[in-house]
């Protein structure tokens, strides 16, 4: 007896699951979207359910029918004779996809016929069967489309996706069916013929694609990895059932003699642990091998016949670089270690796959769940590879190693990397002297390929090499390990970048909303390309964030990559700075002028630093003088960060007090007298540490007022914001003499936002001081 049946799959899917049900000798076979239809016998649908790598579920179709409201709903469920098809002490359950019009929602679509099959048996005086939700005796399909509904029974009673090898996976794993897919678009099941065929994935994570891959090559059908049971449908032929699985069984020992291997690696050896259970739960351990391994150092252990991996695909901003980075590495092992072999690259970001430096043939575009992705196929020859481009560096350039700099007279250096807690500052040592960079200059890392980049990139790239020649040789001048490289001088890429020795800092305003997401993750991903290229920097030494508003504690909460702390110099000062953990970085760079000022004129003063952060106006203080200081911040986090600033740079914490508090009730509060006073608060704040809400534009007047109380007769108030559209209460003029300074804290790397911040010197009246000093 012939029957229409319906294989459901993955969008995307839909020709390769056509292709297998056509070898399942099936008749009248006809994609749709997310489906195939066909026809035949009992035994085809069997033998789909055994041997499909692609379906979800297989369909056998009761009924089809125009559908436009509850009634016809209704009507056309109750035209199926349920009762051949369970009975009364069985359970069932209704899955209901599409809609009408008047029919819009699935689990009322589903309750009516729900209704239709119990009143049924109401009609015929039997027992209703019982509605289960976890694991049904029958399942019951439906699906509305273009006002038609199709009605129907799931044969398996279950996802053939499933193949029960999978207990334990990692992050985001791959779908069994997609990862048949990927290996069937990649040629795989006819390369996998070759004498000695070795399948090569080298971030394997749970080991789905080369699990999937060697199931095909030893011809595992997934039925026998389901189990061989159906669902409790009345009318199946378990003996045409059988036929099927003596079949597959059949099938299995004949390709029990394969000669190939597969190989995997992954740096995450937690991932590999499952691999290995997987593969021996799926019965091809002995075909494999797994490996703990950075795709850096990866290497398989002959030339394999094809390579497939699917990267991460950088769902996180911050990711970004890292994974961008991962796609250069691992076209240096397709060229160093697979020349001759086919690959194929499933991802998320196609345009990361420039970065592999080898030309792609073909590509596919799939889905990932509701990701839009692509299969990017390459062959790995000489003619695919890309002909590199040297990027030039001229003679005079600032990445020439020139005579030491005060940096390294100091004998310190402008990168100290530590793995270890900012617990523990004292064990965050600079590096020695033979590791300095020089000053304005992050030194080049010849082990970063060059890779060939876009127009929009390489123009990037240009202006970054211009700022290099103009500022690059200014810092240097001046002695500099950390200034402001590019500030959004190209509208179209508006970027900060930042340079910290040699780490660099690249922070993304926030785009319009004009600007659309892929335009301005294809822009982002174009400047990180010339930052890496032109720079000559590994991921793990730049950072990419995206800036926007912090509100209260946001600004004080670590980000989820940790970072590591490293040291930078700034004149006689050494800094502690992390470019991850939070927004910031630990130093405000547009404070530099200021800082130095400060340093100049700290001299046998008492020094008040008001919201402080990392403590570093106070460092440059103390080394330059200052008797006592005081610096006040609520936040513990950037206070204990403060102390490991002091403590790098030999300052005492007897002398130099560190106070965790609300600025505004310790101005109240304080009885005593200052001589130089640093008051630089944010321009809005509502931490949950205090009850206080700051809005300096608001209340900068009562600041500075309480300031100007605790300041000496002779003594100097310096007042700093950076909120853009500040303006200076008028009556502190009448109060107090007022220098507007903003125009001389302005470095040259800010020049072209010279709104950066603004900054006032303030002291007390002539008359008053001399008042003051009597």
């Amino acid at each position: 007896m012939h029957y229409s049946f319906f294989a459901t799959c993955s969008k995307g899917l839909e020709s390769l699951l056509e292709q297998e049900l056509l070898s399942f000798q099936s008749s009248n076979v006809k994609q749709t979207v997310a489906g195939v239809f066909f026809s035949g016998t009992l035994t085809n649908a069997y033998r789909a359910i055994m041997f499909s790598r692609l379906a979800n579920r297989i369909i056998l179709i009761l009924r089809q029918a125009p559908v436009l409201d509850q009634d016809d709903l209704y009507r056309i469920a109750g035209d199926v004779c349920w009762t051949d098809h369970l009975q009364s002490d069985m359970s069932f359950a209704i899955t209901a996809v599409g809609s009408t019009e008047k029919l819009n929602h699935t689990q009322f679509i589903a309750q009516k016929i729900k209704d239709a099959v119990v009143d049924q048996f109401r009609a015929k005086d039997l027992l209703r069967p019982n509605v289960s939700r976890t694991e049904p005796d029958v399942l019951i399909h439906a699906v509305i489309k273009q006002d038609k509904l199709t009605l129907g029974i799931d044969l398996a009673g279950h996802s053939l996706h499933r193949r029960n090898y999978r207990k334990e996976q990692g992050e985001a794993p791959l779908k069994e069916t997609l990862a048949a897919a990927l290996l069937m678009r990649a040629g795989w099941p006819a390369l996998a013929t070759q004498p000695q065929a070795m399948l090569y994935d080298p971030m394997c994570g749970s080991g789905t694609l080369l699990i999937e891959g060697l199931l095909m090559a030893l011809d595992i059908a997934p039925g026998l990895l389901r189990g061989t049971t159906l669902s409790a449908w009345l009318l199946h032929d378990q003996a045409a059932m059988n036929a099927v699985i003596k079949e597959a069984q059949s099938r299995q020992a004949a390709a029990a003699s394969w000669s190939g291997r597969a190989c995997g690696s992954d740096i995450d050896a937690p991932s590999i642990g499952m691999a290995i259970r997987n593969a021996e739960r799926a019965g091809v351990a002995s075909s494999v091998e797994f490996r703990v391994q950075a795709l850096a150092e990866a290497a398989p252990p002959q030339t394999p016949t094809l390579v497939i991996c699917n990267p991460p695909y950088a769902e996180r901003l911050g990711d970004e670089p890292e994974v961008a980075m991962l796609y250069t590495e691992l076209g240096n092992l397709l060229r160093t270690h697979a020349f001759g072999s086919q690959a194929a690259i499933f991802t998320a970001k196609p345009e990361f796959g420039r970065m592999l430096g080898i030309h792609s043939h073909k590509q596919y575009a799939l889905f990932n769940g509701a990701l839009p992705a692509k299969l990017l196929l390459f062959d790995i020859t000489v003619e695919r590879i890309y002909q590199k481009k040297t990027v030039e560096v001229s003679t005079d350039s600032i990445w020439k190693k020139s005579t030491r700099s005060a940096a390294e007279d100091s004998q310190t250096s402008s990168l100290a990397p530590s793995a270890r807690s900012s617990e523990t500052p004292s064990e965050t040592a600079p590096a020695s002297s033979s590791a300095t960079a020089s000053a304005g200059s992050p030194a080049t890392t010849p082990s970063v390929p060059v890779i060939e980049l876009d127009a929009g990139a390489q123009m990037f790239a240009n202006r970054l090499r211009k700022n290099l020649k103009t500022l690059g040789k200014w810092a240097q001048q001046q002695g500099l390990q950390c200034y402001r490289l590019y500030d959004a001088d190209m509208p179209e890429y508006a970027f900060a970048i930042d340079v910290y020795g040699n780490h660099v800092h690249m922070q993304e305003y926030k785009a319009p909303a004009s600007v659309s997401d892929e335009d301005a993750a294809l822009r982002r991903r174009q400047a990180y390309q010339a930052v890496t290229q032109v720079l000559q920097l590994p991921p793990k030494q730049i950072s990419l964030k995206v800036r926007e508003r912090q509100r209260g504690a946001e600004q004080y909460r670590p980000a989820p990559v940790q970072g590591e702390d490293f040291v930078v110099q700034e004149g006689p000062a050494k800094y502690l700075v992390n470019l991850e953990r939070y927004l910031d970085t630990g130093l405000f760079l547009d404070h530099r002028p200021i800082r130095k000022y400060i340093y100049e004129h700290a001299r046998n003063t008492h020094f008040l630093n008001l919201f402080c952060y990392t403590g570093s106006v106070t460092v440059q203080a103390a080394l330059g003088g200052a008797r006592r200081s005081i610096s006040v911040d609520m936040s513990k986090t950037y206070l204990s960060w403060a102390e490991r600033n002091f403590e790098l740079n030999g300052i005492s914490t007897t002398q130099h007090e560190l106070v965790p508090m609300d600025c505004l009730r310790f101005l109240k509060q304080c009885r005593q007298k200052f001589d130089l006073i640093f008051l630089d608060p944010p321009t809005f704040s509502n931490s949950k540490s205090t009850d206080n809400v700051l809005d300096i534009q608001r209340d900068h007047k009562e600041l500075i007022d309480l300031c100007m109380q605790s300041l000496s007769s002779q003594g100097l108030l310096i007042f700093s914001t950076n909120h853009r559209r500040f303006k200076l209460d008028e009556s502190l003029t009448e109060s107090y003499q007022l220098e507007d300074y903003s125009k001389q804290t302005i470095d040259k790397d800010f020049a072209r936002n010279v709104r950066i911040h603004r900054v006032w010197l303030i002291r007390h009246p002539a008359e008053a001081a001399i008042k003051r000093s009597q």
